[in-house]
């Protein structure tokens, strides 16, 4: 793969998105190479990168299917039961806490 360009925030051409910005088209970048990046500069730390990909070469995006409809329900559903207590939180679990807020917090929740 050859050097891929680069352009500052804002100052792209025309012709070129993210996967945001052909996903709010409808489009997905369909197994086509980078054809540029933007990058945005940040105060003491390393420049924020996005890559670019040409329009007019994306493909439509796939439809939903009823079967991916249902693996994403099972998976979201998943992600609220507390591993520890086993119920429905009623909210997606935080990673960093692992558990539902009563199991992760047992003195705080007696306590208030």
């Amino acid at each position: 793969m050859g050097a891929v360009p680069v352009y500052r925030w804002r100052l792209a051409p025309d012709g070129l998105a993210t996967r945001r910005q052909l996903r709010a088209l409808g489009l997905r970048p369909g197994g086509q190479d980078v054809a540029a990046q933007v990058e945005r500069p940040r105060r003491r730390r390393e420049p924020l990168v996005a890559y670019l990909y040409r329009v007019e070469q994306a493909k439509p995006v796939r439809p939903m299917t009823l079967a991916k409809r249902v693996a994403l329900a099972k998976a979201n559903a998943a992600r609220r039961v507390c591993p520890k207590c086993r119920r429905d939180a009623g909210y997606v679990i935080p990673p960093t806490l692992g558990t539902c807020t009563p199991c992760a917090f047992p003195e705080e929740q007696r306590a208030a």
